[in-house]
């Protein structure tokens, strides 16, 4: 089983910055892929990022291609999502999740075991 607890949410301006953390608990982290997830009000919750268990491979929705990075340090037991030239569309609650299958990239939730209670950010125009 893994624990996922999100961090570094907040309120800025828009083409601000931010990172937000994702910290795993127990030794099998790097057994694991890992996604960022978002959810605004009044709309489903849609995938922005994914990384196999490496880190060798990534992947992005078009939204925020070019804006974020994910990255992670199985050392930490950690995944990161650096957020970039912000936009309003972007304020949503922010949500990482695992992925039991290490190699994969997943873009759906259905392939997600595991859920942080999520980070709020807020982009202000």
């Amino acid at each position: 089983q893994v624990q996922l607890v999100e961090s570094g949410g907040g309120l800025v301006q828009a083409g601000g910055s931010l990172r937000l953390s994702c910290a795993a608990s127990g030794r099998t982290f790097r057994r694991y892929a890992m996604g960022w997830f978002r959810q605004a009000p009044g709309k489903e919750r849609e995938f922005v990022a994914a990384i196999n268990w490496s880190g060798s491979s990534t992947y992005y929705a078009d939204s925020v291609k070019g804006r974020f990075a994910i990255s992670r340090d199985n050392a930490k037991n950690t995944v990161y999502l650096q957020m970039n030239s912000l936009k309003p569309e972007d304020t949503a609650v922010y949500y990482c999740a695992a992925d039991p299958t290490p190699l994969r990239i997943a873009t759906t939730l259905s392939a997600y075991d595991y859920w942080g209670q999520g980070t709020q950010v807020t982009v202000s125009s």
